[in-house]
């Protein structure tokens, strides 16, 4: 068998697997789905509650927050007002009364005729409601027609509320929900199953590193950015079911129970009015809307280009003369900042809501309070891009800023780190950088060495051969310092009581300069005592007995050597 066919063989169970919890989800699915319907054509008995297209005359009769009928006012020829707005509240308790009597018989519900143009329906000993004359002529029926028409309303209405609110039917609606919790909790189950199946799934594909998106051997797209998107879009459908889930769990668990039937049947428009209020909105912006993402697609497209191009320059894959590979990312900065803000300007117009006044004076507000809070860091950022065309340092460099004498560790668009040797961190604004001056250790040290000097002062009556031979060879014996070039010596001035030595000597380790200088310090005394010279400044009292200078005969003292002799 081959390694393919062992693959297959190997993930079979997995996709059996899968595909078996797919049917089980969809079957949960449409068992939900079904309940569903069945609650909604199990109340066709009951009156309707969808509203109307034309609302009747009068005051509404209501019972369990379904609407029966609507009554007017009455005015009699004898001077009587009946308000239809109290006959319906009245009319409305007394109905619920009766229904949530269980002694009174449905059946019991009789019209009863007054001589008067009056007609009485009633309910046993209860009286529910009057009929008048006037209510029949709003309707366009005789008073007993209509009569009988509000009785069989009535029968229906407190039968359906009896069922509704008895304990077998509350009894049933426990079940249901109970049955529907179950089902929810199964969904989740297999769901958060799934989810996990094809997390799983996903990171053996990625971590296999089969796929990605390459140009030649340029690598656009690597198999952890596939892999991230395809997670980011199961994480978007998994929230997408387990909302549509669970609203259909509070639906149903709401149309179960007669007390919340009403409020079930509105939680979809408590759902759907902001999403249509909204998507209303936004298609009257589409428009703009596919200008925007224009705009932002092709700026994208564009910094991922300028990125790659600009990376290539710093590692030096794409060379121009005259541009250095430093010079590549705040190059890339600021093309950045400009592309950007030229596709603001144009993606502006067509922004929702920009023509308002509110969203120009936020604006104006934020331009105000920017220009006012950011001067000195402007200024700082301005310096920062200053420094990096300058090529003044660069990370790494033992450099002098004004009294801070460090190592560049690090450079950033406002300010720069050092690392003293004491091992301090010092923070210094670009900005005062570029007004004071900078001492760079560094960057010729290597190509012509560093040049370490100190200064000595010997009086008059010691050979100046005898202190140069002397200053060299501490030179010598120096560790860090070069043999070639070769260290000098300079007279730098003729003082009144001493003669100024000055020695020079090339490093190309600018960074070790204070323990050079510590052992170059050492290695002139020692060879100053070994030879028995004194490094001193002396002062003028008085004239001495004898006049202090240097007889030819010690002109050559050691270990200066003469001419001849050092031609040898």
């Amino acid at each position: 068998m081959g390694e393919k066919e062992k693959k297959e063989d190997e993930a079979t169970p997995f996709r059996k697997g899968r595909n078996r919890m797919t049917k089980i989800l969809l079957s949960l699915c449409v068992v939900l789905f079904v309940m569903g319907l069945a609650s909604s054509f199990g109340q066709v008995t009951t009156p309707s509650r969808e509203p109307q297209k034309t609302t009747p005359p009068g005051y509404p009769v209501v019972l369990d927050d379904k609407t029966l009928y609507y009554v007017n006012d009455v005015k009699q020829a004898t001077g009587e007002f009946f308000s239809g707005k109290e006959r319906a509240k009245i009319i409305a308790e007394r109905i619920k009364g009766v229904a949530e009597n269980p002694r009174i018989p449905v059946s019991s519900l009789s019209i009863l005729k007054y001589e008067r143009p009056l007609t009485l329906i009633t309910a046993g000993d209860e009286l529910l409601m009057s009929i008048f004359e006037e209510d029949a002529l709003a309707e366009g029926r005789t008073r007993e027609q209509l009569a009988a028409e509000y009785r069989q309303k009535l029968s229906t209405a407190i039968e359906t509320y009896r069922r509704d609110h008895s304990l077998k039917r509350f009894i049933k609606a426990f079940i249901f929900t109970l049955i529907a919790t179950l089902i929810l909790i199964a969904i989740l189950y297999l769901l958060n199953m799934l989810y996990r199946k094809v997390d799983t799934a996903i990171q053996t594909w990625v971590s296999s590193k089969k796929v990605s998106l390459h140009i030649q051997s340029f690598e656009l797209i690597g198999a952890e950015r596939i892999g991230t998107f395809f997670m980011g879009t199961i994480k978007i459908i998994r929230l997408f079911i387990l909302l549509v889930v669970f609203y259909t769990y509070v639906q149903l668990g709401l149309s179960f129970f007669p007390q919340t039937q009403a409020f079930a049947s509105q939680i979809l428009n408590y759902v759907l009015g902001p999403l249509k209020t909204i998507g209303m909105a936004v298609a009257a912006q589409i428009p703009n809307l596919l200008f925007l993402v224009i705009i932002v697609l092709i700026t994208v497209y564009v910094l991922k280009l300028m990125r790659l191009f600009f990376k290539g320059m710093e590692r030096g894959t794409i060379t121009f003369k005259g541009f250095y590979p430093e010079w590549a990312q705040p190059t890339y900065r600021i093309l950045r900042i400009l592309v950007i803000a030229f596709a603001a300007v144009m993606a502006f117009p067509y922004i929702p809501g920009s023509e308002s006044s509110a969203f120009k004076g936020v604006s104006i507000f934020f331009g105000v309070l920017f220009s006012l809070g950011s001067s000195s860091a402007i200024a700082n950022i301005i310096a920062g891009y200053t420094l990096t065309y300058r090529r003044v340092f660069k990370i790494g460099d033992r450099v002098k800023i004004a009294d801070f004498v460090g190592d560049v560790i690090a450079t950033r668009l406002q300010v720069t780190h050092l690392r003293t040797i004491k091992n301090e961190e010092i923070v210094v604004p670009n900005s005062m950088i570029v007004n004071s001056q900078v001492m760079n250790y560094t960057s010729l040290a290597q190509q012509k060495g560093l040049i370490l000097h100190t200064t000595v002062t010997i009086g008059y009556d010691v050979p100046w051969r005898q202190v140069h031979a002397l200053l060299l060879m501490a030179a010598e014996r120096t560790q860090g310092l070069l043999r070639e070039p070769a260290p000098f010596v300079l007279q730098t001035s003729l003082d009144d009581f001493y003669v100024s030595y000055e020695l020079n000597a090339y490093t190309d380790t600018p960074k070790a300069m204070a323990q050079i200088y510590s052992e170059l310090h050492k290695n002139i005394q020692d060879a100053f005592n070994e030879y028995g010279v004194q490094i001193m400044s002396p002062a003028y009292e008085t004239d001495p007995d004898r006049p202090k200078f240097v007889p030819k005969d010690r002109w050559y003292a050691s270990p200066a050597k003469p001419p001849d002799e050092s031609k040898e």
